[in-house]
């Protein structure tokens, strides 16, 4: 069954004692990620892999992900193919919007009502493009996985739920994903089951970093200079992880 070909990932995540199991995992495969596009298995030279590429694209964030990983000329060939394709279809979106454009249709100030981006052939386009990574696809894929294989040991698997109400919960956007996936997959009372203990583990857990940042901020009252740090050192990074995701505090991710 595919719930156990992901098992051990998840079990690790837990194990890791972070303030996200699903931060843990997306870190680990945005990371495999990058080393197939750009390690040294070279798969920025294989075909497929560059077809694939070259019509997804990549964000912002994995673009910059991309450059400090390394490998200039593997980036470099990566832009050489996406920017012939994406070159190509500018052109004709573009000569789309000539036509389009030349045709009077009122102006700033003819007081008719201003078109909308799905109006322009130019900006929709430019808002696919903007919506589209590669990265963020085989990421996307793996987690629908996970959760898949989440919810299965959360009811199949005692000791695992076990170890998730133990655990310091999770981010707040990974949360709602697990809520989200609860109400779309979950029958009733498996629902039932689940949904109001991981409320509680979130509240309460939520309430423990908001008393490390509060903690890390009296640490610089000279009244406390002596006092003991408690578990406030690194409120910051967990305290922006729990709300937003993600490992503020981690170096970028480079080739070996």
């Amino acid at each position: 069954m595919k719930e156990k070909l992901y098992t051990i990932p998840l079990l690790d995540a837990l194990a890791a004692d972070e303030e996200c199991p699903f931060c843990h995992l997306e870190r680990s495969l945005e990371q495999e990620a990058l080393d197939f596009v750009l390690g040294s298995s070279s798969s920025y030279m294989e075909s497929d892999v560059r077809n694939t590429t070259d019509a997804a694209g990549f964000c912002r964030n994995h673009f910059k992900k991309m450059f400090e990983y390394g490998n200039a000329l593997g980036n470099a060939w990566i832009l050489k193919t996406h920017y012939m394709k994406t070159v190509k279809e500018m052109t004709a979106v573009v000569n789309a919007a000539k036509t389009q454009d030349s045709t009077p249709s009122g102006g700033l100030f003819s007081g008719k009502k201003a078109a909308t981006e799905k109006d322009h052939p130019v900006a929709a386009w430019c808002r696919l493009r903007e919506n589209s990574c590669y990265i963020c696809g085989r990421v996307e894929t793996e987690r629908e996985r996970y959760l898949d294989t989440f919810f299965i040991l959360c009811l199949r698997d005692p000791d695992f739920w076990k170890k998730v109400l133990e655990s310091k919960g999770f981010c707040l956007s990974h949360f709602g994903m697990l809520c989200e996936y609860a109400c779309l997959h979950l029958k009733g009372r498996q629902k039932a089951a689940l949904l109001p203990p991981l409320y509680d583990l979130m509240e309460a857990n939520m309430a423990r970093l908001q008393e490390d940042v509060n903690w890390f901020i009296e640490k610089f009252d000279y009244r406390n200079k002596d006092a003991d740090w408690k578990q406030s050192r690194d409120a910051l990074q967990r305290g922006m992880q729990k709300l937003k995701g993600g490992y503020p505090a981690d170096p970028a991710y480079k080739s070996s």
